[in-house]
């Protein structure tokens, strides 16, 4: 089984995951967009387990359908690296930029389009909903 490893900038907190990628996704909502500081977040799923290691700061915020997501950031440099869904113990969503590999697959979904910047392009064919299909 293919293994990938995710890190913050500063090396300190990692999340190994193992199997292939479940799915790969951008998400344009404003919260994304504060958490990130970019125009949107960009995020891959992987089934579990995963092995996490170093120090993690966490963040709960409550999504627009009422589910609660853990974000896991490192306290020292601020990189946020991956979250869960509380009471789902299913999948752990990593982002893309933490795994420092500009080969990783393109997205292919796209959430909150109301809220994407005009000017932000994407892959032709990619899935596209208005906000959170779920």
């Amino acid at each position: 089984m293919s293994s990938r490893t995710a890190s913050c900038y500063c090396g300190q907190l990692r999340i190994e995951v193992q199997g292939e990628i479940l799915g790969t996704g951008v998400c344009h909502c404003l919260a994304c967009q504060q958490r990130t500081g970019s125009m949107f977040a960009a995020l891959a799923a992987f089934a579990m387990p995963y092995t996490v290691s170093g120090a993690a700061a966490e963040f709960v915020r409550t999504g627009d359908q009422g589910a609660k997501f853990c974000f896991r950031f490192c306290p020292i440099c601020g990189s946020n690296v991956f979250h869960t869904e509380v009471g789902n113990d299913n999948y752990v969503m990593v982002a893309v930029g933490a795994f420092a590999d500009p080969s990783f697959p393109a997205p292919q979904d796209s959430v909150y389009e109301c809220r994407r910047h005009p000017w932000v392009q994407l892959p032709a064919g990619i899935t596209r909903y208005d906000k959170d299909p779920m």
